[in-house]
């Protein structure tokens, strides 16, 4: 009863502060260079990585198995693995766009792992015979690190194309003005528009430039989180076949759960081929990974809604009133 009441504390604080992070965020799109909010809201994050930490101990203390036996579980870890990807960086005091993406990913992990469709989970039970194994901590650990950094990752590429998509879809419609125009007035007022053009190419290129380097961040750092993600991906499904052999007696059994997980590493080892290609790289990667983040929900959530094959310890049920 105790370990249970110090859950809820755990969570509702933590769900409280990175709700207030969120809002600090957007505070800050709206008046910048106030360094208190970007501090506020570090500090935010720490200390939501603090209460997740806080609440994985006392579910390992209470139910004494390590705190992934189940969806719910495994959500708050995905929370813990986000802020963990949102305090790492600052360590080095690196800038990066990852603040914008591990806030809102955080509350919307706890969000779901606390409404109501996951009340029955939310109670530690004891660990069913098959999870009995010195293989749950590693396998699964890596495997929702991977998740968490592959979906910032990819959140990074939705950005980049979106912004990529944006210019495009402006430097076609200025095309297509001055084309227009070039056919309906007559040759001065083509003539006075053009010099009013030449008097903002240099706002323009200022514009242009910073857009430029937006885009280069976003594409260097999603580079690097989704190398790290594969990389524990890589880690977890090795660690998920020496496990199955000694649970089933083979290393793979085409289960759908590591059948997805087969096809979300070959997305994204097929991202990072792309990536030793420079004609490639940029947008064209991006929409690899892209294609990534449907496919790790699909992965993710997809034994668990459904409720089938060997990975269906933590599946749950819908249910109406």
């Amino acid at each position: 009863m105790i370990f249970s009441t110090f859950e809820h504390i755990l969570t509702h604080i933590s769900f409280s502060v990175v709700s207030i992070v969120i809002t600090i965020y957007l505070m800050s799109l709206l008046v910048d260079g106030i360094v208190e909010l970007y501090d506020s809201s570090d500090k935010g994050m720490i200390t939501t990585f603090f209460c997740i930490t806080g609440f994985l101990i006392t579910r390992w203390i209470s139910s004494r198995h390590f705190p992934l036996s189940d969806l719910y579980e495994s959500l708050m870890f995905l929370s813990w693995s986000f802020s963990i990807i949102h305090i790492v960086p600052k360590i080095w005091n690196h800038k990066n766009h990852l603040s914008v993406i591990t806030a809102p990913s955080a509350i919307f992990t706890q969000g779901f792992a606390t409404s109501g469709l996951l009340t029955e989970l939310q109670q530690s039970a004891i660990l069913v015979p098959a999870l009995k194994s010195q293989w749950l901590m590693m396998h699964v650990s890596m495997m929702v690190l991977s998740y968490a950094a592959l979906l910032c990752g990819s959140l990074l590429s939705v950005a980049l194309l979106v912004i990529t998509f944006r210019k495009n879809i402006e430097i076609f419609g200025k095309s297509n003005h001055l084309l227009i125009g070039s056919f309906s007035f007559s040759e001065i007022q083509c003539m006075n528009e053009r010099n009013n053009v030449l008097r903002n190419t240099f706002f323009l290129s200022f514009i242009n430039f910073h857009r430029y380097q937006l885009i280069q961040q976003l594409d260097y750092w999603s580079y690097r989180v989704i190398s790290l993600g594969f990389i524990f991906l890589t880690i977890g499904i090795l660690s998920g076949a020496v496990w199955a052999n000694e649970a089933w007696g083979a290393y793979w059994n085409w289960d759908p759960k590591e059948t997805w997980a087969f096809i979300t590493w070959t997305i994204f080892a097929i991202y990072l081929h792309t990536r030793t290609n420079k004609n490639l790289q940029g947008a064209n990667s991006a929409i690899v990974a892209s294609l990534g983040f449907l496919i790790i929900w699909i992965c993710y959530f997809g034994v668990n809604l459904l409720g089938i094959g060997l990975h269906s310890y933590g599946s749950f049920t819908l249910t109406s009133n």
